[in-house]
């Protein structure tokens, strides 16, 4: 019998370009989440850095995350910029666990300037936890209906999703987690950067949180850097 699943989306400090401070900065975020899933926000190894060099699921800079996640029984969805095949570069998540770190998915609806350095992925994907089907997304997804369609119709319990919004936007992903939740019957969580990212993010929304399948708020972050909000889905 599957059991329930404790998520956590936080809202780290980010240092544009430094991937090493930013892993410390993420491994520090897991052992205090206390929780089995942990999710950051888009391009939250980076910050929201369009000419950020390109990091490999390999990259020796993230074994402080697979260190943490190994401790805390915890898997980490953390966002980068990643290099595919044949030179094309996309907006990633990663899946980090004590074994190592992998590919969980790759941003299917680009926007702004991230056309001209990225190419979107092929595909939704979903993430197994415990039993718990995830779609998973990235930013602007979140805002495509047929997004969260392709991505329902894979069978899945919940929708997680890494976002960077300006604190002008802040009502962007509420709107957009209601709509998901409410059209698909599934609970949302969404981390969202704060503070200053980086390129025309600055500052950044944060309000990270969670709702309901019925699309109500169960719980959300304020605006500001280094907050972690917990929830258990059963």
């Amino acid at each position: 019998m599957r059991g329930t699943l404790s998520v956590a989306v936080a809202q780290p400090v980010s240092v544009s370009y430094d991937v090493d401070a930013n892993a410390e900065t993420h491994a520090a975020v897991v052992r205090a989440a206390g929780t089995r899933l942990v999710v950051f926000p888009e391009l939250s190894l980076t910050g929201y850095e369009l000419d950020a060099p390109a990091i490999g699921v390999d990259d020796a800079r993230l074994a402080p995350i697979v260190r943490a996640c190994g401790e805390s029984g915890a898997i980490a969805l953390a966002g980068a910029p990643l290099q595919g095949e044949r030179g094309a570069a996309h907006i990633g998540m990663l899946a980090v666990d004590g074994d190592g770190v992998r590919l969980a998915y790759s941003k299917m609806w680009l926007g702004g300037l991230e056309p001209q350095r990225f190419r979107p992925g092929a595909k939704p994907e979903v993430l197994d936890v415990d039993g718990w089907r995830l779609g998973l997304a990235i930013c602007k997804d979140t805002g495509m209906p047929q997004h969260a369609s392709d991505t329902a119709a894979l069978g899945i319990d919940g929708y997680v999703a890494g976002v960077c919004e300006t604190e002008a936007d802040a009502q962007v992903p509420d709107e957009r987690a209601r709509r998901v939740a409410g059209d698909h019957g599934v609970w949302v969580a969404m981390a969202s950067f704060a503070g200053t990212t980086g390129g025309e993010y600055a500052p950044a929304a944060g309000r990270s949180g969670y709702w309901a399948a019925d699309g109500r708020v169960i719980e959300r972050a304020g605006p500001q850097t280094g907050a972690i909000v917990r929830a258990r889905f059963s």
